[in-house]
C-alpha cells in the first residue's frame, strides 16, 4: 500500500496543536526567568523537529488505516497495514478487517439464498410476477418469459398484462388506509391472454404479510385453464354429438317397429323393406358403438407407446384385400405401392390395421368412380417410415383441414352419414397416430383430391 503525500494544512494543523503545549510551557519558564532565551529557543526547535517527524508519522499511519477501511469498503481484501506508530489505529484496522470478511461471509449468503430463490421460482411451472407497493413489477420467473415475452422490471404491472379486472383486484389488494392495508389478502381473476392461440388463464393473486427483502409485497401466479377449457367443451360437445348420432338411428327402429305393429302388420312387402332399414340402422349404431368403445381404449393407453415391430407391407396388403370388394363396387382400383427395402414400423399391428383401414376406407368412399386410390410407403430418413394415403375425389376445402380430426366433424354430413360414416375415422387415427409418436398430415385442394400422409417411428438396426 502506497504511501499518498498529506495535505499540508492538515499537517500544520496537527503540528500546531501537538506543538502548542510544549511552547507555553517554555514561556511561562521564559517569562518567570527560570529559562533563558537561548535555552527556550534550543529547546523549542528541539520539541518542534521531534513532534514534527512524530505526528507525521502519525498522521501516516492514520492516513494508510484510512485507505485501508475505504478499500474494505469497496468489496476488496487489502493486505493489512503496519501501523506501529498508531498501535490502537492498528487494533481498529483488525477489527475492521474482521468486521468485513465477516460481512463477506454474509452478503455471499445472501446471494447464494437469493439465487436459490430465483432457481425455486424459475423452477416453478406456471408463471409469477411479484409486484411492490407501487404496483411495479419486481421478480419474475422463466415460466412468465416464455408466456408473455420478456417482462421490464421496476414498470408497472400494466406494460405486461392489460387486462382492467387483474389490475383492479391488484390495486384493491395493495389498498392502504391509515398505514394499513384495507383490501382483501387474495383475489381471483379470469382472463383471456390474446395470441395464436387465445389462452384462457386464471391469476391468482396474494398479498404477503410484510413485503420481502426485495420489496415484493404481492404475488401473482398465472394458471393456464387452456387444455382443461377446450377438453370441457371437447366433452360436452362428445356427449351432445354422442347423443344425436344414436338418437336418430333410434328414433327410426321406434318408428318402423310402431308401423309394423301397426299398419304394416300384415303387409309383407313394407315389412321386408322397414326390416331392412331397421337392419341398416341398427348397423349404423353398432358401427358407432364400435367406434366410441376403439376410440375410449386407444385414449385409455395414449400414454404408453407401443414397442413391437410391424411389418407394413403386409399391414397394407391384408387392408387392400379387405376393401378390395368395397372398392371394386365402386370400380375403384387401389394401387399399392410399397418400399422394395423392409419397412418396419414400431407399433401396434392391429392399431396400424386401423388406422390405414381407416384412410383407405374413406379414400374409396369419397374419391370419384372409375378412379385410383394410390397408397405409398416408403422409408423417410433412417429412422421414419411414411405411408401417404391420395385419392381423386372432390377435395376439402382448407377451411375445415385443421377441424377434420375432431370427433363427430363432418365437411359433408348428409354425405358422410349416407355412406355409412360415424365421424370418429379420424379422430381414431389422429389418436393411434399420437399414441404411436407419429405424424399426420393432411393436404387437399378442392378438384383435386386429398393425402393423408402418416409418418411412423422406424425400426433402427443398430449394426
Amino acid at each position: 500500500m502506497a504511501d499518498q503525500a498529506l495535505p499540508l494544512r492538515r499537517s500544520i494543523a496537527a503540528n500546531a496543536v501537538t506543538l502548542a503545549p510544549s511552547y507555553v510551557a517554555l514561556a511561562v519558564l521564559y517569562w518567570h526567568d527560570d529559562l533563558a532565551a537561548g535555552p527556550a529557543l534550543i529547546a523549542a526547535a528541539g520539541i518542534a523537529a521531534v513532534s514534527i517527524v512524530l505526528v507525521q508519522r502519525y498522521l501516516g499511519s492514520l492516513a494508510r488505516f484510512a485507505r485501508f477501511v475505504s478499500e474494505l469498503s469497496g468489496e476488496q481484501e487489502p493486505a493489512m497495514p503496519r501501523l506501529k506508530f498508531a498501535p490502537v489505529t492498528e487494533e481498529l484496522a483488525a477489527a475492521a478487517a474482521t468486521l468485513a470478511a465477516g460481512w463477506r461471509r454474509q452478503r455471499a449468503s445472501i446471494d447464494n439464498l437469493a439465487a436459490s430463490a430465483q432457481a425455486i421460482v424459475d423452477g416453478l411451472p406456471d408463471p409469477l410476477i411479484a409486484v411492490d407497493r407501487q404496483r411495479r413489477i419486481v421478480r419474475t420467473n422463466r415460466a412468465t418469459l416464455a408466456l408473455l415475452g420478456p417482462v421490464a422490471a421496476d414498470r408497472d404491472l400494466s406494460t405486461a398484462l392489460r387486462h382492467p379486472a387483474l389490475l383492479s383486484a391488484i390495486d384493491s389488494l395493495l389498498m392502504v388506509a391509515d398505514g394499513n392495508f384495507v383490501g382483501p389478502e387474495q383475489a381471483t381473476v379470469e382472463l383471456v391472454l390474446s395470441g395464436a392461440p387465445d389462452l384462457d388463464v386464471i391469476a391468482h393473486a396474494r398479498r404477503l404479510p410484510r413485503a420481502a427483502a426485495d420489496g415484493s409485497l404481492a404475488l401473482i401466479v398465472l394458471h393456464d385453464t387452456t387444455a382443461l377449457r377446450r377438453a370441457e367443451r371437447m366433452r360436452a360437445d362428445f356427449v351432445a354429438n354422442a347423443s344425436h348420432e344414436l338418437k336418430t338411428p333410434i328414433a327410426g327402429l321406434l318408428g318402423f317397429i310402431e308401423t309394423l305393429r301397426g299398419p304394416a302388420r300384415d303387409d309383407l312387402p313394407a315389412r321386408e323393406r322397414f326390416l331392412g332399414i331397421m337392419a341398416e340402422q341398427a348397423d349404423r349404431m353398432r358401427r358407432l358403438v364400435d367406434d366410441l368403445l376403439t376410440l375410449s381404449r386407444i385414449e385409455q393407453h395414449e400414454h404408453a407407446r407401443p414397442d413391437a415391430e410391424v411389418d407394413l407391407g403386409r399391414v397394407l396388403a391384408g387392408v387392400q384385400d379387405l376393401l378390395q370388394l368395397k372398392a371394386s363396387s365402386r370400380k375403384v382400383a387401389v394401387e399399392l405401392s410399397v418400399d422394395p427395402s423392409p419397412l418396419q414400423a414400431v407399433g401396434d399391428h392391429d392399431e396400424l390395421t386401423i388406422v390405414f383401414q381407416n384412410l383407405i376406407d374413406n379414400a374409396i368412399k369419397y374419391t370419384r368412380p372409375a378412379t385410383t386410390v394410390r397408397v405409398v410407403a416408403r422409408p423417410l430418413g433412417q429412422d421414419r417410415v411414411s405411408v401417404a394415403v391420395s385419392d381423386e375425389g372432390d377435395g376439402i376445402p382448407a377451411a375445415h383441414l385443421p377441424r377434420l380430426t375432431e370427433r363427430f366433424y363432418r365437411v359433408d354430413t348428409a354425405r358422410s352419414r349416407q355412406l355409412g360414416g360415424t365421424g370418429l375415422g379420424l379422430a381414431i387415427v389422429k389418436h393411434v397416430v399420437n399414441r404411436h409418436r407419429g405424424r399426420l398430415d393432411i393436404q387437399s385442394s378442392p378438384g383435386k383430391g386429398s393425402v393423408f400422409t402418416v409418418t411412423l417411428p422406424a425400426v433402427v438396426r443398430r449394426g
